[in-house]
């Protein structure tokens, strides 16, 4: 399995999450008055995965997921090619379940190490789980790699023959046709089992210090030790000067740690680009698009669409913004504050997920319903606490069992949006699991839709029972700030990310190069409305997506644009929408987004489709700017 495929799983497997790089509010580290009106919140239970780590049940599933690989290896290594010239009478549909049993089984035991690990990094018992784990399904998987390199030696005429004779084989169709996508970069068995087996010492251990390093630092502002949720928490305060000492205190803390940081992008950027040599890669983001099943062109004509609306985005929203803070200019710590309209009052948890529930049961029942197990049944985290991973994911785990939703909740607009997004993922892998381990995980760039059009949903839902000019006006603006961070700040994110690994591959970038990289594109993609001041050049540290997942971030431009054209075919539809809109969060990884799409009349090679999207948020500055007159 190569790194493009193998990055494609465990990207739908693990953090399928909120738009980093921009604060998601979280609560204070202590219980305060704000708290109290928060409500009690809730944390998840994994017992639907495992009892508990030291659980019997997890020790067997460790012992038995190592013995069948074993048998795996054993009954079908050298033989796929055989089976495959028997026509009707090979086993190779036999062979493809057993593999997805496997695959079903070592997500399992994964996905519980994960999700523990995920809830205190700073816990040494934890972490040692996690790392335990992480070794021993590495050595299973070993023994799982000749399949998938197998499958792609057999001639074409060879596997048409055997999908068109045996029907269990052809069920697996869709997951076929997509591993041959990774024919053409695919190494000798060894060399692949050697990347596979290094990814423990090499690109997962460089993550891990990341995360372990992220979750521990802490940020003195004036006399309280915060750690970082809470502090980029305070970039959305009220008081300007609590927003100043948050972006000084952010500052401070990542220069004291950012011979670390310039260390492990460094490194992963080399090791990327090593992978990427071997394999035959021509362009920095080209096994992302592999992964993503998105052509380089149809990101391409994205990240130019949006460079070139930037003065139409974001430029002349920051320049409303300013005025309406009594600001010729803003400093990069007022981007994300609240308008003087905006309201100061907390939203209960108990109100947050009303709220989310009605807006999605507006739509169709069946997404309140699906959304609302999650709450019911605990599936939850919403909690901040010492350690715990910063930001907001949902993880799919595995279809066997059902997915979990992690949160830092504050009770800010912001939360119940975020709140939103992550439900519109899982309802998402939920409705996608019943494509089966294989082929539920979904390309990156249609992951991120169904959470999009969750957000939009509440969002269209609150406007429409709002009558106060002045609370809409702060409901568009924060909506507006909320998708240029999703599409403005996303595809500036890739044209950093693409500046520093193509200077990575002349040498070591220092840690004022990589600053630079990230204040020229931040400087072009917000605008003169904003003064980038001391200390933002080293912000670029703790955005972990450029750690975890290189060149993910676009997916959230992509998904966006995408969702903004959609919500306005849903709008103009007299019925049947919903159905085709459930078809395609059904079908998960089984078809590429121009099949996915076509029902809706949309396609996303068409360069006029991105401008389509890039105008609903263009209308809606519109909207806010005739307020004014």
């Amino acid at each position: 399995m190569g790194d493009a495929r193998h990055d494609k799983v465990a990207a739908n497997r693990m953090h399928s999450g909120s738009r980093t790089g921009h604060p998601v509010s979280h609560p204070t580290d202590s219980r305060s008055g704000a708290a109290a009106i928060i409500g009690a919140l809730p944390e998840w239970n994994l017992a639907d995965l495992y009892p508990s780590p030291d659980s019997a049940e997890l020790a067997a599933d460790l012992r038995r997921a190592g013995e069948l690989a074993l048998a795996f290896e054993g009954n079908w290594k050298t033989t796929l090619a055989s089976e495959a010239e028997k026509g009707a009478d090979g086993k190779l549909g036999q062979a493809m379940r057993e593999y997805e049993e496997l695959e079903d089984l070592l997500g399992r035991i994964m996905s519980y190490a994960g999700l523990v690990y995920a809830a205190d990094t700073s816990d040494p018992a934890r972490a040692k789980l996690y790392g335990d784990v992480t070794e021993r399904m590495t050595a299973a998987t070993s023994r799982l790699l000749f399949f998938a390199l197998e499958l792609n030696r057999i001639e074409d005429d060879a596997i048409e023959a055997a999908l068109a004779a045996d029907p269990v084989f052809g069920h697996y169709r869709p997951w076929i046709e997509d591993l041959r996508r990774d024919k053409p970069y695919q190494l000798e068995d060894r060399v692949e089992q050697l990347f596979h087996e290094k990814s423990v010492t090499g690109r997962g251990a460089w993550n891990r210090l990341f995360d372990e390093t992220i979750t521990a630092l802490s940020f003195k502002v004036d006399d309280d030790e915060l750690a970082l949720e809470s502090t980029l928490n305070l970039l959305q305060d009220h008081d300007p000067e609590k927003r100043r000492k948050a972006s000084n205190a952010l500052a401070t803390t990542f220069r004291r740690n950012l011979r670390t940081f310039t260390l492990i992008t460094n490194t992963l950027a080399k090791d990327k680009e090593i992978s990427d040599r071997w394999r035959g890669f021509e362009d920095i983001a080209d096994s992302r698009h592999l992964a993503n099943r998105v052509e380089r062109e149809v990101v391409d004509a994205l990240a130019q669409a949006v460079r070139e609306a930037y003065p139409r985005l974001s430029h002349r929203y920051y320049a409303m913004k300013a005025k309406w803070l009594g600001m010729e200019q803003m400093n990069h710590w007022d981007r994300n504050a609240p308008l003087p309209e905006a309201p100061k009052t907390e939203i209960s948890w108990e109100a947050a997920q009303r709220t989310v529930l009605d807006a999605y049961r507006g739509f169709a029942p069946q997404m309140a319903e699906i959304a609302g197990r999650f709450f019911e049944k605990n599936w939850i985290d919403a909690a901040t606490r010492p350690g715990k991973s910063p930001g907001a994911f949902a993880h799919p785990t595995v279809p066997s069992v059902h997915p979990y939703v992690l949160l830092n909740y504050q009770g800010k607009p912001r939360d119940v949006m975020t709140l939103a997004h992550e439900l519109g993922h899982g309802v998402h892998q939920v409705l996608a699991g019943e494509q089966g381990a294989l082929m539920a995980p979904t390309p990156l760039t249609l992951a991120e839709t169904a959470s999009v059009f969750g957000e939009m949903l509440t969002f269209r839902s609150l406007l429409y029972a709002t009558a106060d000019p002045r609370e809409r006006k702060a409901m568009l603006a924060q909506k507006v700030e909320d998708m240029i961070n999703t599409v403005v700040r996303q595809v500036a994110f890739y044209e950093f990310e693409r500046k520093v690994h193509t200077e990575r591959r002349q040498g070591e970038l220092t840690s004022e190069r990589i600053g630079e990289l990230w204040m020229s594109v931040q400087g072009e993609s917000l605008g003169p409305a904003i003064v980038l001041r001391d200390g933002y050049e080293v912000f670029w540290a703790y955005i972990p997506h450029f750690i975890h997942s290189p060149f993910y971030v676009y997916a959230y431009a992509f998904g966006d644009c995408l969702v903004n054209s959609l919500y306005a075919v849903y709008q103009n539809a007299d019925s049947g929408f919903q159905e085709k809109y459930f078809d395609m969060l059904r079908a998960g990884g089984t078809k590429h987004h121009a099949e996915l799409l076509s029902p809706f009349g949309l396609d996303a090679t068409d360069p006029a489709f991105w401008q389509k999207g890039l105008s609903v948020i263009e209308g809606l500055i519109d909207e806010l700017e005739a307020m004014e007159g």
